[in-house]
């Protein structure tokens, strides 16, 4: 695996941060994401790191927590952090619910944002991250990460990756779009969390994909930024949105 020295420095501080503030209360720190499954690039992606807890989070915790780990108090060298702090049983219950104390965005490149309780419409994103952890996850303090993530089934998991996908016909840059949408097949098809880049590989040559040319245009835009055809990459999301519902 590639290795980052800024990155991992930060990794390292932010820990000990939760470890001083958590005391004994701080089960474990993971990271997820593009980190964990090899595809992080500097500049560009972002630190997705869940900590674990043994129970809920006091109010006056959860500001300590964010006054101590925000962009201005800890520089994030990637473009920001995502962290999430989940209590053991949220973590350990296998539901697709979002189920956490609290969410940080922060980052010189990131909108700062603090929730405290799901926010609706936005409900999708937390599930899959957890999924990715218990499946690959970084352990950075505490027991491995399949141990402390329940492993959600596909019935459970499906139906959200949907959402996710139906998120993006809305917002978000199109070629990750597509990339998003060729990680969740593969998942469908497969059982398989794998970086985006590795699943539009995986799409184009697997069965059932359409446009394959647009998901190596959805790679190349990656690196070049060239913006792709809206119509086509709705249409891709919409199939992509079918056969995730149908079971795939």
């Amino acid at each position: 695996m590639t290795t980052f020295p800024a990155e991992s420095a930060y990794l390292d501080e932010l820990a000990a941060r939760l470890r001083r503030l958590l005391g004994e209360d701080l089960v474990g720190v993971y990271v997820g994401g593009s980190y964990a499954l090899g595809d992080y690039e500097p500049g560009r992606s972002d630190l997705d790191v869940a900590a674990v807890v043994a129970g809920p989070l006091a109010e006056r915790r959860r500001a300590e927590l964010v006054a101590a780990l925000r962009h201005e108090s800890l520089a994030c060298p990637a473009r920001g952090l995502e962290l999430v702090v989940y209590t053991a049983k949220a973590a350990g219950t296998p539901t697709a619910e979002a189920a956490f104390e609290l969410n940080l965005n922060t980052g010189a490149r990131m909108p700062f944002r603090v929730d405290t309780e799901p926010v609706p419409g936005e409900l999708h994103w937390f599930a899959p991250d957890r999924a990715v952890l218990q499946d690959q996850g970084i352990a950075l303090l505490g027991p491995p990460a399949d141990v402390v993530f329940a492993a959600l089934t596909p019935s459970l998991l499906l139906p959200v990756l949907a959402e996710v996908l139906r998120w993006y016909r809305g917002d978000g840059r199109r070629d990750d779009a597509v990339l998003n949408a060729c990680r969740s097949l593969r998942f469908a098809q497969e059982s398989t969390w794998s970086s985006k880049p590795a699943a539009a590989r995986w799409a184009l040559g697997a069965p059932g994909v359409e446009d394959r040319a647009l998901v190596a245009e959805a790679l190349a835009a990656r690196r070049t930024g060239a913006e792709l055809d809206a119509g086509r990459v709705d249409a891709f999301l919409a199939r992509a949105v079918a056969r995730l519902e149908a079971g795939a």
